[in-house]
């Protein structure tokens, strides 16, 4: 048994000494099969069928999604593990200091970092949306939620990893496992409030923020501000975080989520402001009413070219 994969896991304040003892490695194959991805799996298929069902509010066909799709897995896989590397860059050095590609994409030892993929989503978005020409705001707009529900699923995937745990606590909901020394510990389950996190977010962005958003890359906004507010103070409270190289302030390590969740919160204000209160958009502006009217005046120019042509080929049959 692997410490930290095998142990028992434990909610003492809430089900007593019941213990969940399911491995972390679904299927013993090769590297193994783990959860974990399994999971992040299941959050993308969630997240494309949710958006496939959504495009038509944003004006997006169904090759738009897909493209982005197509194209947002691999490099967000990519983007997730270069953020992580970058900031474990010792880890991944041999003992000359050379880099080791071998350990650097090796990504089934572990070490994704889920902005990493956030980033790499982004920049993927901005170039389908460029060549594909559609609003790449619209497009963020959907895709948001796509991404809180593989965030909110894939956190699961840290439960059965037994990792990405917070400090030590005796709150009811409190989370006990073995730590790779063979200690038992009673710690937040940062895994579970960061998924609730998103799941509540996603919620008002579906039902709320969408059916009043008076831009495109309102939604956008709002996930930026909601997940960077509740990634700041989760992030406090684990013990694995990555660290902003040999950065302090007031003495302190500076951890790379909190500061970049910081900069993430202060431009979606930034935004909200500049779209709501300064250029005061409307409705009207929307790309899906923008393209909703397009087409119409398309189909309105088409009909009225066929129009013109009947009379033609009538007395051309004559």
């Amino acid at each position: 048994m692997h410490i930290t994969t095998d142990s028992p896991i434990r909610f003492p304040g809430l089900f007593g000494d019941r213990a969940f003892t399911l491995s972390a490695k679904a299927l013993d194959i090769g590297n193994g099969v783990y959860w974990y991805g399994i999971l992040i799996a299941l959050g993308l298929l969630l997240a494309l069928w949710f958006c496939m069902a959504r495009r038509g509010q944003y004006g997006l066909r169904e090759d738009d999604v897909l493209d982005a799709l197509l194209w947002g897995v691999p490099f967000g896989i990519v983007g997730a593990r270069v953020y992580y590397v970058i900031f474990y860059l010792d880890l991944y050095k041999n003992a000359d200091g050379s880099f080791n590609w071998g350990k650097a994409v090796a990504i089934w030892d572990g070490g994704l970092a889920i902005y990493g993929a956030v980033i790499a989503v982004f920049l993927v978005a901005w170039a389908v949306s460029r060549r594909r020409k559609f609003s790449f705001w619209a497009l963020m707009d959907l895709v948001v939620m796509g991404l809180l529900i593989g965030q909110a699923v894939g956190r699961w995937g840290n439960f059965m990893n037994r990792e990405a745990f917070g400090a030590e606590t005796t709150l009811p909901w409190r989370m006990q496992l073995t730590t790779t020394t063979g200690t038992l510990v009673e710690v937040h389950p940062t895994f579970l409030y960061e998924s609730l996190w998103n799941v509540i977010g996603l919620i008002l962005i579906a039902t709320v923020v969408s059916k009043a958003r008076r831009f495109d890359g309102e939604n956008t906004c709002f996930y930026l501000l909601w997940y960077g507010v509740g990634r700041f103070f989760i992030e406090g409270l684990r013990t694995d975080s990555l660290y902003l190289f040999n950065w302090r302030i007031f003495g302190q390590p500076v951890r790379v989520s909190q500061a970049l969740s910081l900069v993430l919160i202060l431009i979606a204000l930034g935004m909200l402001v500049y779209n709501i209160a300064i250029r005061h958009r409307t409705k009207e502006e929307l790309y899906v009413n923008v393209a909703a009217s397009r087409a119409a005046a398309d189909e309105n120019e088409e009909e009225a070219e066929q129009a013109v042509a009947a009379p033609e080929q009538s007395e051309e049959q004559i």
